[in-house]
C-alpha cells in the first residue's frame, strides 16, 4: 500500500529542562521549558493554560477545565487527562505516550503534528475538530467522536475503533491499518481514507452492513418462489 499519511514531526525540545512543582493552574499561566513530574493537578479550571517545550510525566489534570489549552513542543508519558474539558484547544508538535484520555473532550480544536501511542482515548471527542499529520498508534478509540472533524495525512494503526462515530467527518490522505471498526457510525465518510487490502477483506461485513447488504445463508433452504 502506498503512504498517504505524512508523519507527525517530532517534539522540539530544548537540551536543558528545569525540574518544576506545580500545585495549581491559574488562568493564561504560560508554562515553559520545563520537566513537571507527578504533580497532581486534577479538577482544575483554568483559560488559556499553556505548556510548551516541555515533559510532563505522570502528571494528573483528571477531571479539570482547561478552555483554550494550549500544548507547543512537548512530550506527555503517563499522564492522566481523563474527562478533561479542553474546548478549542490547539497541540502542535506533541507526543503522547501512555496516557489516559478517556473522556476528553476537544471539541473545536486543532491538532498538528501529533502522535499518539499506547493511550487510552475510549469516549473522547474531537466533534468539529481540525487533525492534520497526527497519528494514532495502539490506541483505545472506541466510542470517540470525530462528528464533522477534518482529518488531513492521520494514521490509525493497531487502534481499537468499535462504536466509534466519524458522521460528517472529512478525510484526506488518512491510513487506517490493523485496527478495528467493528460498529463504526458514518462508515461512508471513510471515503478519502487508504486501508491495506487484507484489512478490507477483514472488514467485509462492516461495509455490508453499511451497504444494508443481508448475507445468504448456505445452511437455509432457498424459496422456490423466488427462482420462478
Amino acid at each position: 500500500m502506498r503512504s498517504t499519511a505524512s508523519s507527525p514531526r517530532r517534539p522540539e525540545l530544548p537540551a536543558q529542562l528545569r525540574p518544576a512543582a506545580i500545585e495549581s493552574l491559574q488562568h493564561d499561566a504560560d508554562i515553559a521549558e520545563v520537566e513537571l513530574a507527578g504533580a497532581s493537578l486534577q479538577s482544575q479550571s483554568a483559560r488559556g493554560v499553556t505548556f510548551q517545550d516541555s515533559i510532563l510525566a505522570g502528571v494528573v489534570l483528571a477531571g479539570s477545565r482547561l478552555e483554550h489549552l494550549r500544548i507547543t513542543d512537548a512530550v506527555l508519558r503517563g499522564c492522566d487527562l481523563a474527562n478533561v474539558h479542553a474546548r478549542g484547544a490547539a497541540f502542535k508538535g506533541v507526543l503522547l505516550e501512555d496516557d489516559r484520555l478517556t473522556g476528553i473532550a476537544l471539541a473545536q480544536s486543532t491538532l498538528t503534528d501529533v502522535a499518539f501511542r499506547g493511550c487510552r482515548i475510549e469516549l473522547a471527542s474531537f466533534a468539529g475538530s481540525r487533525l492534520e499529520r497526527v497519528s494514532f498508534e495502539d490506541c483505545q478509540l472506541a466510542h470517540t467522536d470525530f462528528l464533522e472533524a477534518k482529518l488531513d495525512a492521520v494514521r490509525f494503526e493497531g487502534c481499537d475503533l468499535t462504536e466509534a462515530d466519524i458522521r460528517g467527518a472529512r478525510l484526506k490522505r488518512c491510513e487506517l491499518e490493523r485496527s478495528t471498526l467493528s460498529g463504526l457510525r458514518g462508515v461512508e465518510s471513510l471515503r478519502g481514507a487508504a486501508m491495506a487490502w487484507g484489512d478490507i477483506i477483514e472488514m467485509a461485513g462492516v461495509w455490508a452492513a453499511a451497504l444494508g447488504i443481508e448475507v445468504l445463508d448456505p445452511e437455509l433452504p432457498r424459496d422456490p418462489k423466488s427462482e420462478v
